[in-house]
């Protein structure tokens, strides 16, 4: 089977909540930029065509020279928007037609595990929308401010990671709904739901994390010196 899997690196946030002067995505974890090590696990997988890189639009025109070094037929990059949703629909855009499957991965995400991955894009295959997810295990307090309204049951929740695959075409329905919504939505998958199409769990890692604070940060540099 030719390589028909497109991948869609979602990187063009500010950082705000981690602070400092780079976005979070640009900075060395454990002596490899970030936002590359979220990067790599994709353009080795086979079945990738190639890799849509989503940048800060500043960025997207001069990146990082660790960056511009592999950009070439199988790493792209695009220019984001004012929204993660509008910087995932100019990612897509740019896709190849031949990418019949789709995954969509943050990039502050630097560990994404190869099985994860194969996972993913079987689950996609099957044509309907697959997810990288972990349950969840810690107990839920919903609050006003800090006084407690009540324990929430954990026992159906997941916590949703990336990646997340999809048909070609029903990634682009789902996207082309984003702009009706009055707020926007917190991952792809959630506008695949309100189209009423099932969304299927593929068990992941809590390795695979999101770094939005300094503590993740820490953490993160500590499992790139642990072998998985």
């Amino acid at each position: 089977m030719l390589p028909d899997v497109g991948v869609v690196i979602a990187a063009a946030g500010k950082s705000e909540r981690l602070g400092g002067e780079t976005p979070k995505q640009f900075r060395s974890l454990a002596g490899v930029p970030l936002l590359l090590r979220a990067v790599r696990p994709f353009l080795a997988n086979p079945a990738v065509r190639e890799v849509v890189v989503v940048l800060p639009p500043n960025m997207a025109e001069r990146p990082p020279a660790w960056l511009g070094e592999v950009v070439g037929d199988r790493l792209r990059l695009a220019a984001g928007g004012s929204s993660r949703v509008e910087s995932v629909s100019r990612g897509f855009a740019v896709l190849a037609p031949a990418c019949s499957i789709v995954l969509v991965h943050d990039g502050a995400r630097p560990f994404p595990s190869s099985e994860v991955i194969d996972a993913v894009v079987a689950g996609a295959r099957q044509g309907s929308a697959a997810i990288a997810a972990v349950p969840l295990f810690d107990t839920l307090k919903e609050a006003a401010e800090t006084s407690v309204l009540r324990t929430i049951p954990r026992a159906s929740l997941w916590r949703a990671q990336t990646p997340q695959g999809f048909p070609r075409a029903l990634l682009a329905r789902a996207l082309s709904t984003a702009g009706s919504r009055a707020t926007p939505p917190t991952d792809e998958a959630q506008l695949v739901e309100e189209l009423g199409e099932p969304v299927h769990l593929v068990p992941d890692s809590a390795r695979n994390l999101k770094i939005t604070t300094e503590d993740e940060f820490r953490l993160a540099e500590a499992l790139a010196l642990t072998p998985p």
